[in-house]
């Protein structure tokens, strides 16, 4: 720290951030400060797992729940605050953690760059699956994709998490339900395609007028580089780490006077992580191995590989609730006719059947949300 006071860091409960906490001791010395956001919410709450690592850790650890209000209250500063349309709903979270770092110290460490670099996300594994299953026919894809599709986000939620409640040790992906859904859709588009459906919310954007214009993550003839995995772990370097991941860490933390920084993004470790065997990160469906054995010198297995929550925060519910008169507001037809800018009826459609509760679009919502949000800051 430049200002003398003790070096301190995010801390989700994760692996990235976790083995960032652990490093910091062994490299400085000093015992750490760390900070983490609740949410009262099930499959949100990372608060009480990082309060345990913390412990296992030594760090100086202070955390904050935030009620649905807390979290409505942060956002009508976020059009200011990014000063575009971004639409990432863990920006909530960061700029509240931020915030609540911001009252002790001046810098604080983040782990953003451990999945792209080492191979942790669900997608890459979801990817491989999908390549091999996009061999089958069109019809029989489509079965297994209505089947998925025939229960709610919610309802897939309450089974899963009820099925690993009785198999002893097994633990409940986060927000398995969402996770689904996704798969459903990435059946029935071509294997070229896929990665780009997992990662987009909308399959067609609800816009008036304009086309999406070519990417490094526009489907491929083949994938460029190495294995599929390979090739999405580099579309992720080059466009959602530095797009989505960094600019929201970095804008939520300036805009309270914070300043973040990115060990894991060391040019050093950066050239490390890309020079190693795919084989020493990603093993048996599981990613970030050499990150796992690294924090094992730190923390107790137990502790080590939860369930990603991905930072999220249960706005799905907050839009039926808290957050409904202020999205109707920004959803309201007359106002999107008048702006001219959006799909009217496909944005009311998607609303409609989320503020019933037949079908879960929050993602989708979050992003027109931000985008109308913007318009008016």
């Amino acid at each position: 720290q430049l200002d003398g006071s003790k070096p301190a860091c995010y801390l989700r409960g994760g692996t990235d951030s976790s083995t960032v906490a652990g490093m910091i001791r062994e490299a400085s010395g000093q015992r750490a400060a760390s900070y983490s956001i609740g949410f009262d919410a099930e499959g949100y709450d990372e608060a009480a797992r990082a309060r345990a690592i913390a412990g296992h850790l030594g760090t100086d650890h202070t955390e904050l729940y935030v009620t649905a209000s807390e979290a409505q209250a942060v956002v009508p500063r976020l059009g200011a605050i990014y000063d575009e349309p971004f639409a990432d709903s863990s920006q909530i979270p960061t700029l509240l953690v931020s915030e609540l770092a911001r009252r002790d110290v001046t810098v604080a460490l983040s782990g953003d760059g451990g999945d792209e670099l080492f191979g942790g996300y669900t997608r890459y594994f979801a990817l491989e699956r999908l390549r091999r299953w996009s061999g089958l026919p069109r019809s029989a894809r489509a079965v297994v994709a209505g089947a998925l599709r025939s229960q709610s986000p919610a309802r897939w939620d309450r089974l899963v998490r009820g099925a690993a409640r009785v198999v002893p040790g097994r633990r409940a992906p986060a927000q398995p339900g969402d996770k689904l859904h996704k798969l459903a859709g990435s059946l029935l588009v071509p294997r070229g395609a896929v990665y780009q459906s997992l990662v987009q919310c909308w399959d067609v954007p609800p816009v008036l007028a304009g086309t999406e214009p070519d990417t490094v993550v526009s489907p491929p003839a083949d994938w460029p580089v190495g294995s599929a995995v390979e090739w999405a772990m580099l579309a992720d370097t080059l466009t959602y780490l530095p797009d989505d991941l960094l600019t929201k860490v970095d804008r939520a933390s300036m805009a309270v006077s914070l300043e973040a920084r990115i060990p894991l993004l060391d040019p050093g470790v950066f050239d490390v992580a890309w020079r190693l065997p795919l084989a020493t990160k990603v093993q048996g469906g599981a990613g970030k191995r050499v990150l796992h054995d690294v924090l094992g010198r730190h923390l107790p297995e137990a502790l080590i590989g939860g369930p990603k929550t991905g930072f999220g925060v249960p706005f799905g519910d907050w839009l039926r609730g808290p957050m409904r008169d202020w999205a109707e507001g920004l959803l309201d037809e007359r106002r999107l006719r008048g702006d001219g800018h959006l799909d009217v009826n496909a944005v009311r459609t998607a609303w409609d059947e989320h503020r019933s509760g037949r079908q879960d679009h929050r993602h989708r919502l979050w992003a027109v949300l931000m985008f109308q949000a913007w318009l008016d800051a």
